[in-house]
């Protein structure tokens, strides 16, 4: 990821789940000096960025940060091993009675 794909992304975080124009990221990301220089220069790294997934596109030309998809995994696959092999699961939440709360250390 080159310097011009850091600063799209670093700036669509901020609007994380909205569509933004591609003439918007140009002005806000570069800064307004290069959107002096080069009103346009966003636009092809907008479409590289579309190409390798990063970026979700509508019909209107407006981009966001696609939502990624975070994976569970265990701290430790010691933990998950002693936990499976005692039958314990915690994949379901569970909740705790107020008594127990407070009878807790």
């Amino acid at each position: 990821m080159d310097a011009d794909e850091r600063d799209i992304c670093i700036f669509l975080k901020s609007w994380l789940g909205q569509y933004v124009s591609g003439r918007e990221i140009a002005r806000r990301a570069g800064g307004k000096w290069r959107y002096r220089k080069d009103p346009n220069w966003a636009t092809p790294v907008l479409h590289r960025l579309f190409e390798k997934g990063i970026l979700d596109a509508d019909s209107t030309g407006h981009f966001r940060l696609r939502k990624s998809e975070k994976k569970e995994k265990w701290v430790s696959p010691e933990i998950q091993k002693i936990l499976d092999q005692n039958g314990k699961n915690f994949a379901e939440p569970f909740t705790v009675d107020a008594d127990e709360e407070e009878s807790a250390p």
